[in-house]
């Protein structure tokens, strides 16, 4: 069912149009410094989700359908867990909250829970890292806030 792609490229195209004007809240660079600042990425991802979207309207698989089954049940779980990762990210931090969201995902896709927590909490220490000290990009640590160094 062509219908099936198309409803959901409608659907992205609108996150995606969200997600592009939520980089425009972001406050202006001191000194007003043009070029590569925070709301870089956020336009990138914009425009690459646009693109992605119009081409599953324009060009949608003849024979999708919508997965109602546990693969439609695991992409609904994995939808609430991103939702509840953007609730915590301020109170918790982007690590604790990115441990718990890669780990339940990775536990999802049928890693031990021991792995998929290992391996959380692996990328936000290194996303985190990378995000503060090679790209200067501040992220919240929330109640690891006691690990910052001044």
């Amino acid at each position: 069912m062509t219908f099936n792609d198309r409803i959901f490229g409608v659907l992205l195209i609108v996150l995606a149009v969200a997600y592009g004007w939520g980089a425009t809240q972001f406050p202006e660079p001191f000194g007003g410094a043009e070029g590569v600042g925070p709301e870089t990425f956020p336009y990138l991802l914009a425009v690459v989700l646009g693109v992605a979207s119009l081409y599953l309207i324009v060009r949608p698989d003849p024979d999708n359908a919508w997965p109602w089954s546990r693969t439609g049940i695991e992409m609904v779980i994995a939808v609430l867990v991103l939702i509840v990762y953007t609730a915590l990210l301020q109170p918790l931090g982007f690590i604790l909250s990115t441990l718990l969201a890669v780990g339940t995902l990775c536990w999802r896709m049928g890693a031990t829970p021991i792995r998929a927590y290992v391996t959380g909490g692996i990328a936000g220490v290194v996303v985190f890292v990378i995000f503060n000290y090679a790209l200067h990009l501040a992220l919240p640590l929330g109640l690891l806030s006691f690990l910052e160094v001044n």
